[in-house]
């Protein structure tokens, strides 16, 4: 929901960091220690190191900022890149909630955990599918002034709204339950948005 406005103001962040690190840093670099970072939280939450684990996903956000700033200072964006920071953010991102139910390890979090994550697989169908085919018709990320690879149909749960909610998963734990059912509702939502988009304009 909040996404674009945070990419504008992120590039503004970002920016000296990745003039600072010039040529030297790959974007892939960053990109793929931001992965082995966001696995180190997951692994820290199943190990009820709540502490460790929201430092790790923060500074994961962090580098998952920068990788994209740093190629288009450099002029070295790519398809691949692109391609890659979604995927990898999808592995983080399903990561995170696994390592957190095996610490809690209580029937209630496991069967939040599955609903999230179904959520998440229905929502990627809804944004990515449709992502395509606006690509396909000339109106997709470049046609309308985006900083990502692919225009990213707005939902109500996006990036900007996941950073918070795990956030606040991983440092009030014990209410882990409750949040993970309401980003599940949003992320409903979200789809349900998209479709009702969808009938109305394709």
């Amino acid at each position: 929901m909040f996404d674009e406005w945070f990419r504008r103001h992120k590039e503004r962040w970002f920016t000296p960091l990745a003039l600072l690190l010039g040529r030297s840093t790959s974007p892939l670099a960053i990109t793929l220690l931001a992965l082995v970072l966001g696995l180190a939280s997951a692994f820290a939450a199943s190990q009820a190191a709540w502490t460790l684990a929201v430092s790790l996903w923060l500074a994961n956000r962090i580098l998952d900022g920068l990788d994209g700033t740093l190629a288009r200072v450099q002029n070295r964006q790519s398809d691949l890149g692109g391609y890659l920071d979604i995927v990898l953010d999808f592995a983080v991102y399903s990561a995170i909630p696994i390592g957190i139910a095996i610490a809690l390890d209580t029937r209630t979090s496991w069967l939040v955990t599955t609903v999230l994550l179904a959520t998440w697989f229905v929502n990627a169908a809804s944004w990515m599918y449709l992502s395509a085919v606006l690509e396909r018709r000339g109106a997709g990320a470049a046609s309308r002034g985006e900083l990502t690879t692919v225009t990213m149909p707005r939902g109500l749960v996006a990036g900007t709204e996941t950073v918070v909610f795990f956030t606040l998963f991983l440092a009030f734990s014990p209410h882990y339950v409750q949040l993970a059912w309401v980003m599940a509702a949003g992320v409903t939502i979200g789809i349900g948005q998209r479709i009702v988009w969808a009938a109305r304009n394709l």
